[in-house]
């Protein structure tokens, strides 16, 4: 039973440092997201880090579209990357998942 007890906790600091280096190379993950007509586009880490941000000259007159559409692709952006970061790290959480009876409701 100690055995086991040390198993899983082995299996648990294994998952950890696998859960650590998957949000390190979600920071190499980029996400990509345009406005409906192009004229704003924005590109994010799966961490949720902006990167870049391209504004088309047209928005640049009028600050009111311009905070419009800047809330708007960076919220769908965000969005993308939570989906992006979320997934990859919950795989990774369920692949590292010790067997515990009682406990096969995360598998």
């Amino acid at each position: 039973m100690f055995g086991d007890m040390m198993n899983m906790m082995g299996k648990l600091k294994e998952t950890q440092r696998k859960v650590e280096a998957t949000k390190k190379r979600l920071d190499t993950v980029l996400v990509d997201e345009k406005s409906s007509d192009n004229k704003l586009s924005v590109t994010l880490t799966a961490n949720r880090e902006i990167k870049s941000i391209e504004i088309n000259d047209d928005l640049l007159q009028d600050k009111e579209q311009l905070e419009d559409y800047l809330i708007l692709t960076l919220n769908k952006a965000i969005e993308k990357a939570t989906k992006v970061n979320e997934s990859e790290l919950a795989a990774v959480a369920k692949e590292g998942m010790p067997n515990i009876p009682g406990m096969d409701m995360f598998k």
